[in-house]
């Protein structure tokens, strides 16, 4: 089946079309990114204003006009960080209601969670050879929350936590200049471990990261992410303005901006995991295909 997850975060505006086989293979056809900056405005003034509510809406109809010519038959709109901590929500998933006729999902946080698992682990059985170890831990970490699910391929994530601090909350809160500080640092570094410090993730063999943030540090480091080597890209980062980390390493500028905020972020979160992260290939998006086409095998049964 042919389906479209359309996901509105606080950093972007992503669309999957993906083929989603009977045995949950999932293909992608096609993805696209616009850069909203939606965190931005949440984390001035609590709210999205009007014009930002129409820029995402335009985005969306223009996303929903692509699924069609792409041969979509389910389309689904997701939103995350911004549905839950925006005074306007409801005004701006009115707006995409408007704008493409279909209905907005805002997803709790531990629903984006577990589909954000769902997905990693799928691709990832899809795309090794391996065996996956009987638990795994997904990373989640956005431009405003920072999600951790723990479970097992087999039975979904069991145990999940989210914290309202992602890589463009955390830059605007602490972050104000380019490069930060090393007080700015500082004083982020202890945000994080504050809003992690309650928390007790179960053991885990396999620990995979998924977002923005973990794709970019994976062009700067590897697809492995430990603690120590994050320690040294905010080291690394702060040493010069954002800018310069576009043309060595094919990061966008606006990825470039929250990059130090996403190294600090999860190389936090891999102390509380104990391990090491895998950058993953699926995540949020394919969980929502998976979570689509599942919906829709019910309703024919």
């Amino acid at each position: 089946m042919r389906v479209a997850v359309i996901d509105i975060g606080s950093n972007t505006a992503r669309l999957l079309v993906a083929t989603v086989t009977t045995d949950g293979l999932i293909v992608p056809l096609a993805t696209e990114r616009t850069y909203l900056r939606l965190g931005s405005e949440i984390e001035l003034t609590g709210t999205v204003g009007p014009e930002k509510i129409d820029q995402c809406a335009l985005i969306c109809e223009k996303y929903v006009r692509r699924c069609g010519e792409l041969g979509s038959e389910l389309t689904t709109v997701i939103v995350t960080a911004p549905g839950r901590q925006a005074a306007s929500a409801a005004a701006l998933t009115e707006a995409i209601t408007r704008a493409t006729g279909l209905p907005v999902r805002v997803l709790s946080a531990e629903s984006e969670g577990r589909l954000a698992y769902a997905g990693a682990v799928a691709v990832a059985v899809a795309q090794t050879t391996r065996k996956l170890p009987e638990v795994v831990a997904v990373v989640d970490s956005g431009g405003g929350s920072t999600e951790i699910a723990v479970g097992t391929p087999a039975l979904g994530a069991t145990w999940v936590r989210s914290v309202d601090l992602g890589s463009l909350r955390l830059t605007r809160a602490y972050l104000h200049d380019d490069p930060p500080t090393a007080r700015q640092i500082g004083a982020a570094r202890d945000a994080v471990r504050d809003a992690l410090s309650e928390l007790s993730p179960p053991p885990a063999g396999l620990g995979v990261a998924v977002g923005g943030s973990a794709r970019a540090l994976g062009k700067m480091i590897g697809q492995q992410l430990d603690a120590d080597t994050l320690d040294d890209t905010v080291t690394l980062l702060a040493r010069g303005p954002a800018a310069r980390a576009t043309g060595s390493f094919r990061i966008t500028v606006e990825r470039a901006e929250t990059l130090l905020a996403g190294a600090l972020l999860l190389g936090e979160t891999c102390r509380v995991l104990g391990m090491s992260l895998e950058i993953g290939r699926g995540g949020l998006r394919e969980g929502a295909a998976l979570e689509l086409v599942a919906q829709e095998a019910a309703r024919a049964a």
